[in-house]
């Protein structure tokens, strides 16, 4: 541990950035050729995927959704903790490793709500929105959370120079901390993951995600679409909605 603790410092974004994929529309044509060519399909993989177009929407429409596994792709993830928390409630096709708490010093790196984060729920559970909050919402936000991460970050920092072990002492810093994962995934678990956690007019099934992971999910889709193409148009075609 450094002499001198590190200022807490305070964030309102969060950032995501594709580190490793192997992943293409001619990934899923081929993947679906076999059901009738067996063999024969070796020679979609070099085939230009705008030529199975319809092939794709096909697949997406009906929704036969083990071609869309066949490829993949790892994000490097930066958020806070709280994030990572509904995150990890998708199992299913996902893989993750997050920094530890037991094996390094925790960088006091702490989320705080910007201006257009909506503050104030309306409504019962399940028939609900947000709405803008106050100037005043925004300043009481701010301040208590700010004052909240200094006070947990420098009882954090006390109990470690008395020598208290690091997941010990990590007890008192609040889910409001940045912490930063790997996450792997193929395009079928990724739409899935998507249509919960993103909100968008053209969705078959309504979602409603709390903003935080949302703007993660904005991000990893944004980057999936570039690789993909085809398969997002046809993921946005049909509702939003996972094979």
């Amino acid at each position: 541990m450094s002499d001198e603790p590190t200022a807490p410092t305070f964030r309102s974004d969060v950032t995501v950035e594709l580190v490793r994929s192997a992943a293409a529309d001619s990934d899923v044509i081929w993947a679906a050729r076999v059901s009738t060519a067996g063999e024969q399909s070796l020679e979609a993989l070099q085939q230009d995927p705008e030529k199975s177009k319809g092939l794709i929407n096909f697949l997406m429409r009906d929704r036969h959704g083990t071609p869309f596994e066949h490829n993949s792709m790892t994000f490097f993830i930066s958020a806070p903790i709280f994030v990572f928390r509904e995150f990890h409630r998708h199992r299913s096709g996902w893989s993750y490793n997050e920094e530890s708490g037991r094996y390094r010093e925790l960088q006091p790196v702490f989320y705080v709500p910007a201006e257009d984060r909506k503050l104030v729920q309306e409504g019962r559970p399940g028939r609900y929105e947000f709405v803008e909050g106050t100037a005043e919402q925004h300043e009481t936000v701010t301040e208590a959370m700010e004052a909240s991460y200094r006070e947990a970050y420098n009882r954090y920092q006390e109990m470690l120079a008395a020598g208290v072990a690091r997941e010990v002492a990590r007890a008192v810093l609040p889910v409001g901390l940045f912490s930063s994962m790997y996450a792997t995934c193929n395009a079928r678990s990724l739409m899935h993951f998507l249509s919960l956690r993103t909100r968008r007019e053209n969705s078959a099934v309504p979602s409603f995600p709390q903003r935080e992971i949302e703007m993660v999910a904005e991000q990893m889709e944004e980057q999936w679409a570039q690789l993909m193409p085809l398969t997002h148009a046809a993921f946005e075609k049909h509702g939003r909605v996972a094979p």
